[in-house]
């Protein structure tokens, strides 16, 4: 098959060491999916859903692979079993989350996977990584920017970049993190 450029996927951990299980997942998906073309930095965001559980680490990679949609939504998903994904409810706590947010420029709609994923312009969490690594690419359906979308999204929950006491959008009266 034919190697797909341009798939986005969003990870996610708010469990024991959420660096490691992201790196972790990045280990998997080389030796399973393909190739890791670029990272964004991880970003620590409150929890989207459900707020009383500890904060996530999140980041987008951009990967290539030969797998096709469905084959590569079910390695994500075993990836996640091996790293110790245990669903807890909806939006609840986990050691790992994987989200394909694109698949190259396709449109999928099947009855396990809509791609791009339907709830990117409602996700600050998944917003500022991608517009760290692909500001003025214009999503599919929505035809905007994902600079243009996080600007938009009503989306109020706090996002820092790891490492920086710098706020990505969140709630105008909520204070700088400590």
């Amino acid at each position: 098959m034919k190697v797909i450029k341009g798939i986005y996927v969003l990870l996610g951990s708010n469990l024991e060491d959420r660096g490691k299980n992201l790196q972790q997942a990045r280990e998997h998906i080389v030796q399973q999916v393909g190739s890791i073309i670029r990272t964004s930095g991880i970003y620590e965001t409150e929890a989207w859903g459900v707020l009383d559980q500890p904060l996530f680490y999140n980041q987008v990679i951009q990967i290539d692979t030969d797998l096709g949609h469905e084959d590569l939504l079910r390695a994500l998903q075993n990836i996640e079993q091996k790293i110790g994904k245990v669903k807890v409810g909806k939006w609840r706590e986990r050691l790992i989350d994987i989200d394909l947010l694109y698949y190259g420029n396709r449109l999928v709609r099947t009855a396990t996977l809509t791609v791009p994923h339907p709830e990117i312009q409602n996700r600050r969490f998944t917003l500022a990584p991608l517009v760290e690594l692909i500001p003025n690419e214009v999503h599919p359906v929505l035809l905007q920017s994902h600079q243009k979308l996080l600007a938009a999204t009503p989306d109020t929950l706090e996002v820092w970049l790891v490492g920086s006491r710098n706020r990505v959008g969140g709630r105008p009266e909520a204070g700088d993190r400590k």
